[in-house]
């Protein structure tokens, strides 16, 4: 019995030894800093999310008259539901936003939509103009020059 206490302890002795060895390794490690890093908000790689934040920002912000079906910030894929004008009810688009890079580059964007209309009571797949793709795209690297350039204050 006696022998089984003391491994106990010798057990608790070693943990509290290695948690010490590892505060002080901690303390060693952040004693090289001098100081934080300053941000540099005009850097074209402003995130915290998977992708470019003006980017995402802006192309949630084009989009936001449709019903999201998917929005995933780490992978940059934004997925709406079929939206359809009031105006017009008889069509519907639906449209997938991907940002495929950290930086603000109009390749690192990609969209792709699809268009139904109405004919016999059920909806049938129809063209999407390309000039209809490329107004969202020039809408949303617009928009995201213009967050960025607002972020810097200029």
């Amino acid at each position: 019995m006696t022998g089984s206490l003391s491994t106990g302890n010798t057990s608790k002795r070693l943990l509290v030894r290695v948690g010490i060895a590892a505060m002080m390794s901690l303390a060693l490690v952040s004693c090289g800093k001098k100081g934080r890093p300053k941000a540099d908000l005009a850097a074209s790689q402003v995130t915290t999310i998977g992708v470019n934040s003006y980017l995402w920002r802006a192309s949630l912000d084009a989009l936001s008259f449709m019903p999201l079906l998917q929005a995933d910030s780490a992978g940059g894929v934004i997925v709406t539901d079929w939206y359809a004008n009031p105006a017009n009810p008889a069509e519907r688009m639906k449209v997938t936003v991907t940002i495929l890079d950290q930086d603000l580059r109009a390749d690192a964007l990609r969209i792709a939509a699809s268009r139904q209309v109405m004919q016999n009571g059920g909806w049938v797949d129809a063209t999407v103009q390309a000039a209809t793709v490329q107004r969202l795209e020039d809408v949303i690297l617009t928009k995201a020059r213009d967050l960025r350039r607002s972020a810097i204050g200029g």
